[in-house]
């Protein structure tokens, strides 16, 4: 029996900083201190919506026409910095020690440093060490981007797609994306993809959209690698290769991106585009599932339930099934085996479902 496929059929959502946070990164030359505090996370974009096959099938649904993954977009290394004053600013960023690092970047960016200004972008855009100020953002980072700093073009072009700092411009928020992803900013070239495949922005072209997801999918970044994937799993904009959509999936989830796990898990399982490796591919799925995603722990549930791969736990697969249910990933045949449980089977099915999700 087949672990059932998904097919990605996500609406794109372009909107505004939260589709390609900008994050600052160190200088190649120089390493950076210890970190002593984890900058907060920047909260995760809405989820896909994803159009999954009932579990039981091992057939695709016809490929969507037009996908367009919604995905955001990480931090890639920067190009080394020429100015030895860079790495303290950035230290002081590493550390959370955000007042710090605006007082060293004021400095250096007096003295005109481009990476020193679109730091200060970033403090004033995420009020950090300064009362956020979308205005300053945007006044840093145009400075910044006249230098030719790439990451400054980027972070420009979300404030101006948005309309925060400013009134909305996108045709000048496509044009600085265009010469970031020229610049080798891989964010730009992912994020300007995505209005590639929009069609609103800029006409509809898959075929550009898709080889700005391969430039920057190349340059490490995650979520264009998942995009990348599943262009070349379906046949959108190149030719349909499910061993390299495989690969794309496999690099992807190296680096923790959800999506690409559970994608990844589910080829391993049925043997599609890779070998069939399905002890790796049910660890994955556990992998997943903790990370919160309702489409693993769904399919978690039926390899547990059924003894697919791993040996049956009706207890912990039926747990997961109530997990998924709660993030709206109901399944009625699940529904129908649990209560066929035993009374004190389910007993102990809810107890650790409620322990998992922290209620009582």
């Amino acid at each position: 029996m087949n672990l059932p496929r998904i097919t990605i059929l996500a609406t794109l959502l372009l909107t505004g900083p939260a589709a390609a946070q900008l994050q600052i990164t160190p200088p190649a030359t120089t390493p950076s201190p210890p970190a002593e505090k984890q900058k907060p996370k920047a909260p995760p974009p809405a989820k896909k919506k994803e159009a999954a096959p009932a579990p039981k099938s091992s057939a695709s649904p016809k490929p969507a026409a037009s996908p367009k993954p919604q995905l955001p977009a990480t931090v890639i290394p920067a190009p080394p910095a020429d100015t030895p004053g860079v790495d303290l600013v950035f230290g002081a960023y590493q550390r959370g020690q955000y007042k710090t690092a605006f007082d060293l970047a004021t400095a250096r960016a007096q003295a005109g440093d481009p990476k020193a200004m679109t730091m200060l972008g970033e403090l004033y855009s995420n009020a950090m060490g300064i009362r956020r100020d979308y205005a300053k953002a945007l006044e840093w980072y145009k400075r910044a981007a006249d230098a030719g700093d790439r990451e400054a073009m980027f972070a420009l072009a979300m404030l101006r797609i948005s309309g925060r700092g400013g009134p909305v411009d996108k045709g000048e928020a496509v044009k600085l994306m265009a010469s970031a992803a020229k610049l080798g900013e891989p964010k730009a070239a992912y994020n300007l993809a995505l209005l590639y495949l929009d069609g609103q922005t800029l006409p509809q072209d898959v075929k550009r959209a898709a080889e700005l997801l391969r430039q920057a999918a190349d340059a490490g970044l995650p979520e264009a690698q998942y995009a990348l994937a599943t262009f070349y799993k379906e046949g959108t904009g190149v030719p349909k290769d499910p061993e390299r959509a495989v690969r794309l999936l496999q690099a992807a989830s190296l680096a923790d991106n959800v999506d690409a796990e559970v994608e990844y898990a589910i080829a391993m399982f049925n043997g599609t585009g890779t070998p069939k490796n399905q002890p790796a591919a049910v660890a994955l799925l556990r992998k997943a599932s903790r990370q919160g995603s309702a489409i693993a722990q769904n399919r978690l549930a039926w390899v547990l339930i059924n003894g697919m791969g791993v040996p049956a736990d009706k207890i912990e697969g039926f747990k997961w099934h109530l997990v998924a249910k709660t993030a709206g990933k109901g399944d009625p045949d699940l529904d129908k085996q649990l209560s066929d449980l035993p009374a004190e089977d389910r007993a102990k099915v809810e107890a650790a479902a409620r322990k998992w999700l922290g209620t009582k």
